[in-house]
């Protein structure tokens, strides 16, 4: 039901990257063609160098390389796609989607998208609960935006409550559900 299926994974600035390679592999395992798009906090937590090998694709973090020219449209990629998903969604990812702020390559491409876009936040459990967070959240999925919730348990911190990014087994479920629907 993923064969084929275009996504773009966009992994921002939180700690919960690392669940992002056992997700990726799993979408391979589907035969889903998945493009990363990593803003450059995101490269503290998990390298370009594993996640362009499991989806088998460079790694796309600036929208130009200045190295050979190479020019990446965010407007491409926001056409290609059948879905995108952005997990782990930060905080500070969260208000500058809900704002419309465009200042990473991740971003230009969430506002170019023309496909559904689901957002996986994933935060500290005071930065989730936070009324601006939350009114974040609730902005993006009024843009229609589809919300996956963090679920609750120990965080990075040490406190636990709400703020996991859901486990990529779910969120492939989630995606599954998604094109199943779609296809009926």
């Amino acid at each position: 039901m993923l064969k084929g299926k275009k996504i773009v994974i966009g992994i921002t600035g939180s700690i919960a990257a690392y669940k992002m390679p056992l997700l990726i592999r799993l979408l391979v395992k589907e035969e889903a063609e998945i493009q990363v798009i990593m803003t450059p906090s995101a490269r503290d937590f998990v390298t370009p160098l594993t996640l362009a090998t499991l989806s088998q694709r460079p790694v796309l973090i600036d929208g130009f390389d200045s190295d050979n020219g190479h020019w990446n449209s965010h407007v491409e990629l926001g056409r290609w796609a059948d879905v995108m998903l952005i997990a782990p969604a930060s905080a500070n990812s969260l208000a500058k989607m809900a704002s419309g702020i465009a200042d990473n390559f991740l971003l230009t491409v969430y506002l170019a998208a023309k496909c559904p876009v689901f957002i996986a936040p994933a935060m500290d459990l005071d930065m989730f609960h936070h009324k601006t967070t939350q009114s974040n959240i609730e902005t993006l999925h009024s843009f229609g935006n589809k919300i996956i919730a963090p679920k609750e348990g120990e965080l990075a911190s040490g406190l636990c409550g709400a703020g996991r990014l859901e486990e990529p087994e779910e969120i492939l479920l989630i995606l599954k559900r998604f094109f199943e629907k779609k296809k009926s």
